[in-house]
């Protein structure tokens, strides 16, 4: 019988208030907090307690405090990596970003769902499902990346976009849902 952690990785449902996974969100929320309040000129405690946190980072990495995550160790994210202020990503299933990306402040990303279902929603039952992002993608402030979602590289999502879908390399999406308002040549 697999546990609820076990359940989560896998990419099944499972029970979020689960005692072991608290426990997790715990020590993710420690390390955030010290994140949050270490001096911004200590570049070096916040790059390692960024890569104490997350699953993988590159090198160059920014994160404009306060940032918040449940688990921290679904989190993969590539090299020259910007996050502007209070962003929030809830990693029950792998979120991947790339490299040469850049978030603006308030944006949420979301790895996890839940049933339709009043009574399994009752149950405490999540839904993880991976996000992914890809390459050089510009992601405009107060936007929303929903659960299994997927941008290809060069995309530029608008402030305020609430992305519910999938997209492919090279376009500009916007609005809630976001729709494909313009292809990029490159």
């Amino acid at each position: 019988m697999k546990t609820e952690k076990e359940k989560m990785l896998a990419g099944e449902a499972f029970i979020t208030g689960d005692a072991e996974l608290m426990q997790d969100k715990k020590n993710a929320r420690i390390l955030a907090e010290q994140y949050n309040h270490s001096s911004e000129d200590d570049v070096n405690l916040r790059k390692k307690l960024l890569q104490k946190l997350f699953a993988k980072c590159g090198e160059k990495i920014m994160i404009k405090p306060p940032f918040h995550c449940d688990y921290g160790y679904q989190i993969f994210v590539g090299e020259n990596f910007f996050a502007n202020f209070d962003c929030v990503f809830l990693d029950a299933a792998p979120i991947e970003i790339g490299d040469n990306c850049m978030i603006g402040p308030k944006t949420c990303i979301y790895a996890i769902s839940h049933p339709f279902n009043p009574q399994e929603r009752q149950k405490g039952i999540g839904l993880p499902q991976k996000v992914t992002i890809g390459n050089n993608v510009w992601i405009g402030g107060g936007a929303t990346i929903l659960s299994g979602v997927s941008l290809g590289n060069n995309v530029i999502v608008g402030a305020g976009s609430v992305v519910t879908k999938s997209f492919p390399d090279n376009v500009v999406i916007a609005g809630n849902p976001a729709r494909i308002i313009r292809k990029i040549q490159i």
